[in-house]
């Protein structure tokens, strides 16, 4: 039951779902328009499980018909307990949501597929973005997986690991010498000269949706319960809104009961804009990115303001982390969990620390904090020391471990 009109967010204008990212009336933000009685008639908490294992188990709430290969993903990633990671930050419980074991190793699979899917309704060739690195990555993959060419532009700086994720799918790079902000003004002007599917830019409505499916299976695979707290990073503000959105369209439809969790972000200090509105109680303003978190390097977040007023409106908060944590949280929670996430995963993890630390969350609460990426394309940011070298002795091995001999 896709969504057959777009809104307008700000002046509330409708349109029919094309492709078009803006409302030409006063360049505000698109939205999918949803039939919400249709799809009560449709939705039950029985047939969302009788549904595939992957985002579109919840097709009714997205805005495109599900393709023919939905079975085979992206999402129904795995909600882990972290109980030592839990008493080691201070809260009473704590799930990890693992999106890093998603096809190309992040959550941008999710909205990428979503916007796969209306670029193949619409019949175009080409799928496109500006990215700091894994929506590349996942842009890359989906398209090789359809046969259709793909065109990413990055900022020349991101980590090289990225790069390889990217090129290996065979479809076109170009380094920018920029910030992601130049890759995306460009990516704005070429939606206006070619027609391909930018998935962040001329299908942002479509793509942008893709993110509640994190919120969707977060409750579903607590049992249809809503947890205490959702800890997410901020880069353009879209998936943290869309966590938001999620939550309240599952509450609409009467899936789930009790409280709408409180949303907590976190931001590294050195593109820190939308932490920084939110301490100063005043509008998102652009920054110049210089953090070791690249993937959350937009200095100019679309959805800035609005991920503001949702930390506001949830009873949260957002966090700006120092540089020098994020590391240092990539390494506690490989230490305390077992999994490696990225540079994202230790700003969140920072945040939660954060909120842990004002008293916001604490003993009581039941926390989700999600993984958005996996450590292994951001390795050099933790330092691990050098491994210790030994002679092929076992006595010199149980000297190095300390053990008499």
């Amino acid at each position: 039951m896709p969504a057959d009109a777009l809104k307008c967010r700000i002046c509330e204008t409708e349109y029919p779902a094309v492709a078009s990212g803006s409302c030409p009336r006063c360049f505000g933000p698109l939205e999918p328009l949803y039939d919400w009685e249709a799809i009560a008639r449709e939705v039950s908490r029985e047939r969302i499980a009788a549904g595939p294992r992957s985002i579109w188990r919840y097709a009714p709430l997205l805005p495109v018909a599900p393709p023919p290969e939905a079975a085979g993903g992206p999402g129904w990633t795995p909600l882990v307990a972290a109980p030592r990671l839990a008493a080691e930050v201070g809260v009473g419980e704590l799930f990890l949501k693992l999106d890093h074991t998603n096809p190309t190793h992040s959550f941008k699979d999710r909205v990428v597929a979503v916007a796969a899917a209306k670029a193949r309704e619409l019949g175009t060739d080409t799928l496109a973005c500006a990215s700091t690195g894994n929506l590349g990555n996942a842009v890359a993959s989906r398209a090789a997986s359809l046969g259709m060419r793909s065109v990413v532009l990055y900022p020349n700086t991101v980590e090289p690991e990225k790069l390889r994720a990217t090129a290996v799918y065979g479809g076109t790079m170009l380094a920018v010498r920029g910030s992601y902000d130049d890759c995306s003004r460009l990516v704005v002007e070429l939606a206006g000269e070619l027609d391909w599917a930018f998935v962040n830019v001329n299908l942002r409505a479509y793509y942008a949706e893709g993110s509640k499916t994190l919120a969707f299976e977060t409750a579903e695979q607590l049992g249809w319960s809503l947890p205490d707290a959702v800890v997410s990073p901020i880069a353009s503000g879209s998936l943290f809104t869309k966590l938001w959105q999620g939550f309240g369209q599952l509450e609409r439809l009467g899936l789930v009961d009790g409280p709408l969790p409180r949303l907590f972000g976190g931001q590294a200090e050195g593109c820190s804009p939308v932490a920084a509105a939110y301490a100063g109680e005043r509008a998102v303003t652009p920054v110049r990115p210089a953090t070791v978190a690249q993937s959350l390097a937009i200095g100019a977040p679309a959805d800035g303001d609005l991920a503001v007023s949702t930390a506001r409106a949830s009873g949260g908060a957002i966090h700006a982390v120092a540089e020098e944590d994020v590391g240092a949280n990539m390494a506690l929670l490989a230490r305390e969990s077992g999994i490696f996430g990225e540079t994202a995963a230790g700003v969140t993890l920072g945040a939660l620390r954060a909120a842990v630390a004002a008293r916001q969350l604490g003993a009581d609460d039941r926390v989700v904090l999600l993984v958005t990426g996996t450590g292994l394309k951001t390795p050099a940011v933790v330092d691990v020391g050098e491994p210790v070298e030994i002679d092929a002795d076992v006595d010199d091995v149980l000297e190095q471990l300390g053990v008499p001999v």
